[in-house]
C-alpha cells in the first residue's frame, strides 16, 4: 500500500507538535518547526513535506527564506497568503531577536536584594501573599511566582506545590518571601513552622533553600541573616 500518511497518522513521536511538547523545540528541523506555524500541507503532501521543497529551493537557509515575497511562496500549491504571512512574519521575529540584547535577570543572593525585589509587589498590600523566588546557581532569578494569597494575619502554604515549582523549573536555589501587613517584623509560629518544614524538603531533593524573607514597607526579617536557616 503506497498512499501516504498525513502528519495525524504518523507516530506520536513524529508529530512536531507532540514531538516539541516532549522534547523542545531544538529537536525539530526547521521544516518540522514551519509545519507547526502553517498547520496542514496538500491531500497528497504533508506540512513537513511541503516545508521541506520549500527549504530545498532556498538551499535550506533560513536567511534566503526570510528574502521570499508572499507572491513567491504562494507559488507552492498549499501555501496560501495566510501560510505565506505567517512564514514571513516567523523569519522577521527570528531576526528581531538576534538584534534584541538577553534580558538580565536579577542577582537576588543577599535578603537585601530580595527585599529590594519584592518589596514594590508586596508594600502597599493588606492582606498576606506568599512568593517563592527559583534562582539558578549563580543566584539569578528563574521565575517568582505568587503561591498563595490570604488572610490579614496568616496565609497558607503548600510544600508540595514550591517542590513542583523547583524541579520544572529546573532550580538550584530556592527563597520565599511573605509580607505582614501589620508591620510586624517578628515571625509567627506558623512562620517558623513553616521555614524548617520547607528547609528539610529543599535539603531532600537537593535544593539550596536560601531564606525566607518578611517583608514590610519600610524593612525586612530575613532567616538566614538570622542564623535560622
Amino acid at each position: 500500500m503506497n498512499e501516504k500518511l498525513t502528519i495525524a497518522h504518523w507516530s506520536e513521536d513524529d508529530q512536531p507538535r507532540e514531538k516539541l511538547r516532549d522534547k523542545g523545540p531544538e529537536a525539530l528541523s526547521n521544516a518540522e518547526l514551519l509545519a507547526i506555524l502553517i498547520g496542514s500541507g496538500t491531500p497528497g503532501t504533508s506540512a513537513v513535506e511541503l516545508m521541506q521543497q520549500v527549504l530545498a529551493d532556498c538551499n535550506n537557509n533560513l536567511n534566503s527564506l526570510g528574502k521570499m515575497t508572499i507572491r513567491e511562496l504562494c507559488e507552492y500549491n498549499g501555501v496560501g497568503p495566510a501560510k505565506a504571512i505567517t512564514i514571513l512574519a516567523a523569519c522577521e521575529l527570528g531576526k528581531r531577536r538576534q538584534m534584541e540584547t538577553p534580558e538580565e535577570r536579577p542577582d537576588l543572593g543577599t535578603a537585601t536584594r530580595i527585599y529590594n525585589h519584592m518589596r514594590p509587589v508586596l508594600q502597599d498590600l493588606d492582606v498576606e501573599e506568599f512568593w517563592l523566588l527559583l534562582m539558578n546557581q549563580n543566584h539569578r532569578l528563574i521565575k517568582k511566582q505568587r503561591i498563595a494569597h490570604g488572610g490579614i494575619s496568616e496565609v497558607l502554604v503548600d510544600i508540595r506545590i514550591l517542590m513542583k515549582e523547583a524541579l520544572l523549573a529546573n532550580a538550584t536555589i530556592m527563597a520565599v518571601c511573605h509580607n505582614h501587613p501589620s508591620g510586624s517584623l517578628h515571625p509567627s509560629q506558623m512562620d517558623n513552622d513553616l521555614t524548617q518544614t520547607l528547609a528539610r524538603a529543599c535539603q531532600l531533593m537537593h535544593i539550596r533553600f536560601l531564606d525566607h524573607v518578611i517583608v514590610t514597607d519600610g524593612a525586612y526579617y530575613s532567616y538566614h541573616e538570622e542564623g535560622l536557616v
